[in-house]
């Protein structure tokens, strides 16, 4: 009898036992073909609402409603189960089947699940929970600030990430969401306060090791990305430079845009950046990875500088100019610090992301590239593919472009960071290219062939921290090692002489930098003395001589015999 056949077979009458048994052989049968699927799934459904939502007795009970759901989650995770669960109806039975058990949190938690797959599996899924019909994104909004545990904060946040992943389907739900204060949360606040919070709660059970707390923060994150890449793009923002201003707002690019709405996100931010565990050896693992994606879209500039880099001494001169230094990006001003949400409140503001970002880089380029190993080496690609199926590309690119930004928003950021990679006192008797350390590793990286986005992303982050001056950038670090990177830029040819450079001409010693190698240029050889050159020559005719004389040098192919023949050297002097 198939699992159809035997759940069409019960009845009021059927023993509470037979009904658990058929409902757990469902939850844990094979795939069944799609007749059967869609229509166990639909009997299901319309079974737990009889019972759930409507009080009409059947052969389920309440009791069952967590056995019943969790079929309904085994069958939905079959394309042809979850196109019948994406249907408006069946979205919204879900959504009040969660609300109704919530006093019994595991048949709640089974009902969110079965619509988190959903979404999953089906696009249109997404748009028809956000429609008006169903109005799925306001409810999970709801949920999400109501959480108190990691396990419904990432449900919630994987159903609203799933929802916002395409900004032409959920352009109308992430503008009101942003822009609308939610008359349940404490001040009045947005969901940017709620996000806010929510990152609070999490990075303080990560820290006490909750379980579900990393996976809670990485899914709240991929929601925060959407919100922080398609926000700007919907409603009249601040161009990021002066160049994007011509953009049309179709052309938007990722991070080129920002809006002032969106400024309370970056404290709790830079609090899970600092605060977040890392993980040993390799420090770019999720949610660490997923808080740099969200980080490298949010401006860096005068206003937000405090909050970027702690309380550190600035000049007005400090930071570039930019067209966007009117994003009031600062301390915490949110509603919901107005309100006393001292989570919020406490956020420590003497962080520095420029060393936290520079050490998790030197971290990772130790793992992934020990020593002096080549990039290119087949070891590195097996040990990127044994973290995840990854290249060194999705890896460690996000966190060189967070440093980039750094160095382009802000005098005392980039300073600061050459200090640290090209100190005044570096050691240049050896080539940079072959260093055990981050230069060497940077220098590696600016030949690579095979992590093609990360050599260009390395060679950005150098020129940004060279002043974005090509000069610069060959007398920090030789011209032989970004000549490759220049050229792709459209500079051919080495800076000429004289050229204006902030990069060091001497070392600290006094000693010449060779501006090809950007190494120290040794003292020149002495020359021979008259009595060194002719021992010299003494050696060189025994060794020809010996080699006429074995058979291994013909006479005529002697060029000694042929200086004395044509009266270039006299016998004497061969002698």
């Amino acid at each position: 009898m198939s699992v159809l056949q035997a759940y069409s077979s019960l009845s009021s009458s059927s023993p509470r036992s037979t009904v658990s048994q058929i409902l757990r052989s469902i939850a844990g049968a094979p795939p069944i073909d799609s007749a059967s699927c869609k229509a166990l799934t639909q009997s299901l459904l319309d079974d737990l609402q009889a019972i759930i939502i409507d009080a009409t007795p059947n052969y389920l009970t309440r009791d069952d409603a967590l056995s019943a759901l969790s079929a309904v989650k085994s069958l939905g995770k079959i394309p042809y189960g979850a196109q019948v669960l994406a249907s408006s109806p069946n979205l919204k039975c879900l959504i009040i089947l969660a609300t109704k058990l919530e006093t019994t949190p595991d048949a709640s938690n089974e009902a969110l699940k079965c619509v988190a797959n959903t979404l999953l599996l089906s696009e249109v899924a997404r748009t028809r929970l956000l429609t008006e019909e169903v109005d799925g994104g306001n409810l999970f909004i709801d949920l999400l600030q109501k959480s108190t545990t990691p396990e419904y904060i990432f449900i919630a946040s994987r159903i609203l990430f799933l929802c916002t992943a395409s900004r032409h389907q959920s352009a109308s739900f992430i503008q009101s969401i942003v822009e609308t204060q939610r008359t349940h949360f404490p001040g009045g606040g947005t969901i940017i306060d709620v996000i806010a919070l929510k990152l609070e709660d999490l990075i303080a059970s990560m820290q006490a090791g909750v379980n579900m707390s990393r996976d809670a923060m990485s899914d709240l994150l991929k929601f925060v990305f959407n919100l922080l890449v398609h926000y700007p793009k919907l409603v009249p923002s601040e161009v990021q430079s002066p160049a994007l201003a011509a953009h049309a707002d179709d052309e938007k690019v990722m991070g080129d845009f920002w809006n002032q709405r969106l400024d309370g996100i970056l404290p709790p931010l830079v609090h899970a950046f600092q605060a977040s565990p890392l993980s040993t050896p390799n420090p770019l693992t999720s949610p660490l990875t997923h808080i740099i994606h969200a980080l490298i879209n949010i401006p860096v500039n005068q206003s937000s500088r405090s909050t970027w880099f702690g309380a550190r001494p600035s000049s007005d001169d400090q930071t570039l100019p930019s067209d966007a230094e009117s994003s009031h990006i600062g301390l915490p001003t949110s509603s919901t610090i107005s309100a006393g949400h001292s989570s919020l409140s406490a956020l420590p503001l003497a962080m520095d992301c420029v060393s936290r970002a520079y050490d998790i880089l030197d971290t990772a380029l130790i793992y992934f590239l020990p020593g002096d190993i080549d990039p290119d080496d087949p070891a590195v690609r097996d040990l990127c593919r044994a973290e995840g199926d990854t290249s060194l590309d999705e890896i460690v690119c996000p966190i060189v472009i967070l440093l980039t930004r750094f160095c382009l928003g802000d005098n005392d950021a980039k300073a600061r960071i050459r200090e640290r990679l090209v100190p005044e006192n570096l050691d240049r008797t050896c080539p940079l290219e072959t260093r055990p350390d981050i230069l060497g590793r940077c220098m590696r990286l600016l030949a690579s062939v095979y992590h093609s986005r990360l050599k260009d992303a390395t060679g950005e982050m150098l020129y940004a921290m060279c002043d974005s001056n090509a000069t610069s950038l060959a007398g920090y670090f030789g011209y032989g090692n970004v000549a490759g990177f220049l050229f792709h830029k459209g500079i051919v040819s080495a800076p000429p002489p004289g050229a204006s450079s902030n990069g060091p001409p001497t070392t600290a010693s006094g000693l010449p930098i060779n501006p090809i190698t950007g190494t120290v240029e040794g003292p020149p050889e002495p020359e021979m003395t008259d009595e060194e050159k002719e021992r010299e020559a003494e050696k060189l005719f025994v060794l020809f001589d010996q080699l006429e004389k074995t058979g291994m040098l013909s006479p005529s192919q002697n060029p000694y015999r042929k200086a004395i023949q044509q009266g270039l050297i006299s016998m004497d002097a061969a002698k």
